[in-house]
């Protein structure tokens, strides 16, 4: 009966195509990726001064502090869809990356004029900018929980707070093209805090939307 029951099982085996599992994790985030970047220009526009912005050392640092969150919570979903799947070097080096841009935040505001410390800190959209982040990453962080469901992680709230991790990291820098901040320090709180709660977030949906 035993092996009746395998012999058909493995009848129905259909074979897996080569990188099946990173071919749907980055399709779905290119798809969602694509919508939250159209959902930016009918909804906020591109900074006003996009043309010159990139001649500047904070447009660098918000567009590879945002996208090497995105990448370190894309690894971590990666290795955590499956059922053996475990990593630990991407939740290191995140508070490293944060620490390292503190570092450069502390430097620019010790040379900054005692006027232009407060908005170097506090901007003019401190009090939007996460919310913005969140409403990016949105559904980004929906397709790669629905996606996530196709699979089996083992950790369903770790696996979500990658998956948010990857969200958020990607929401924030759809943002970063939208926000004419120059303050590292307003990156470092802020922005964080904007993708800190789309992890948070996908932690608590992931323990209850991917068990199986």
């Amino acid at each position: 009966m035993t092996d009746e029951l395998i012999a058909r099982l493995a009848t129905d085996l259909k074979p897996v195509r080569p990188n099946a599992l990173p071919r749907l994790l980055m399709g779905t985030v290119m798809a969602s990726g694509v919508v939250a970047a159209i959902a930016m220009l009918m909804w906020l526009g591109t900074r006003a001064d996009i043309a010159t912005a990139p001649g500047t050392m904070v447009f660098w640092t918000k567009f590879f502090y945002t996208l090497s969150l995105a990448v370190l919570g894309g690894v971590a979903t990666l290795a955590l869809a499956r059922p053996d799947g475990e990593i630990r070097w991407p939740w290191l080096a995140a508070p490293a990356l944060l620490a390292a841009l503190l570092v450069g935040a502390v430097f620019q505001l010790s040379h900054a004029e005692a006027d232009q410390m407060m908005p170097l800190v506090i901007g003019g959209t401190s009090l939007v900018c996460p919310w913005r982040i969140v409403v990016l990453a949105a559904p980004i962080l929906a397709a790669l929980l629905l996606a996530l469901r196709r699979l089996a992680p083992a950790n369903p709230t770790l696996a979500g707070l990658a998956a948010g991790l990857f969200a958020g990291g990607t929401g924030a820098w759809v943002y970063s093209f939208a926000c004419g901040e120059n303050g590292m320090m307003f990156l470092a709180l802020w922005y964080t805090l904007g993708i800190a709660v789309v992890a948070g977030v996908g932690a608590v949906l992931g323990r209850f939307l991917l068990r199986w």
